[in-house]
């Protein structure tokens, strides 16, 4: 565990978790990740309510720290039940949030496809995932305000993904800066009653895929291969914002579902949290020995709008029928369009964002 099987500096090892009330009242966002060659482990804790973006987040020194009992700072996680339950803590701090909730797989936790992406002979995503879907127990409180989490109320979807992708300080790009970049991407992993369904779609800007997954997973560990997957998204005139749509699955034999989308609450989970999008703070960036910082970001102003941009991670209502009846299901809405998309009009890199 002290070494991994590549010296690529780009190495990660992550926790993901989030959870949302079915109202759509709050949403939380948890990460906790190692960089093993850069020598840094980070987490972060974000909530989302009354428009209101918050962020507890912290890093700390690799080097002497068990990788196996993950905590930095303020933020802790305790494996109860492998691949089962955990728990999240996040201790009183100077910025608001404190937490103490345990997390349980409503499904087993499954291997998704590998994400593998080459370029001009450099690979630059080459990572594994396993996805859960399920609910929470405990507390969260944020600017005073506790919300009692109970697993009839507080869904969610949480993994685990290890390999190669950008961490850290931004690397020079080489002949890669002459590529038109486009990142088209939609994730859903959704909890109904006894089932949940998973699609995974990224596209290239004229919509051909570099990946793609859609399956359906029994809670009683059945798994059932959906066919090809397609999307038709509702976006905010003017942004890159889907408030809404379809995400739809056929077999090459025919027959396939529509799952219809409404968002409840979007979270912009790359602001303030490491993912790529703010300069002083990135997944893996050396903070020194331990650094714990808050952020704040009130989405309400026109100045808080403006920032909104990146990967938006929504929890929301799913629906479909079958020849079972109607299913109601809360799952992740996770959604990036950045660049051109021939599909929905997109022409350059940011056309709008900032609208």
């Amino acid at each position: 565990m002290a070494h991994v099987v590549t010296s690529d500096r780009n190495f990660y090892d992550r926790y993901y978790f989030n959870g949302f009330s079915k109202t759509g009242d709050y949403m939380f966002v948890v990460g906790l990740g190692c960089y093993v060659n850069l020598g840094v482990m980070d987490a972060f804790v974000l909530v989302m309510h009354k428009g209101q973006h918050r962020v507890v987040r912290a890093s700390r020194a690799l080097e002497g720290a068990n990788r196996l009992q993950p905590s930095i700072g303020p933020i802790t996680l305790d494996v109860v039940e492998p691949l089962q339950k955990i728990r999240v803590t996040c201790s009183p701090n100077d910025f608001g949030i404190t937490m103490d909730a345990t997390w349980t797989g409503a499904m087993p936790a499954i291997l998704e496809p590998r994400h593998f992406i080459r370029e001009h002979g450099r690979v630059t995503f080459d990572s594994s995932r396993f996805a859960q879907t399920g609910g929470w127990n405990g507390t969260i409180t944020v600017d005073g305000h506790t919300f009692d989490l109970t697993d009839d109320v507080c869904w969610g979807t949480r993994d685990r993904s290890w390999g190669v992708r950008p961490v850290g300080e931004s690397e020079p790009p080489g002949i890669r800066a002459s590529d038109p970049f486009s990142w088209f991407w939609i994730y859903t992993p959704v909890r109904f009653e006894d089932h949940s369904i998973l699609v995974i779609v990224q596209e290239r800007s004229d919509g051909t895929r570099v990946m793609e997954s859609a399956e359906r997973v029994w809670h009683d560990g059945r798994h059932e291969l959906l066919g090809v997957p397609s999307h038709k998204l509702n976006y905010v005139p003017g942004t890159r914002y889907p408030d809404g749509g379809v995400v739809s699955t056929r077999y090459h034999r025919g027959g396939g579902i529509d799952m219809n989308i409404e968002p409840l609450v979007p979270v912009y989970v790359g602001i303030g949290t490491g993912y790529g999008y703010d300069a002083d703070w990135r997944h893996g960036m050396w903070q020194g020995p331990l650094k714990v910082e808050g952020f704040h970001l009130d989405t309400t102003t026109p100045e808080g709008k403006a920032r909104l941009f990146g990967i938006c991670d929504a929890g929301a209502r799913f629906t479909y029928e079958d020849e079972r009846g109607t299913h109601v299901g809360y799952g992740l809405f996770e959604t990036m369009a950045i660049g051109p998309h021939h599909q929905y009009g997109f022409k350059d890199m940011l056309d709008g964002y900032g609208s």
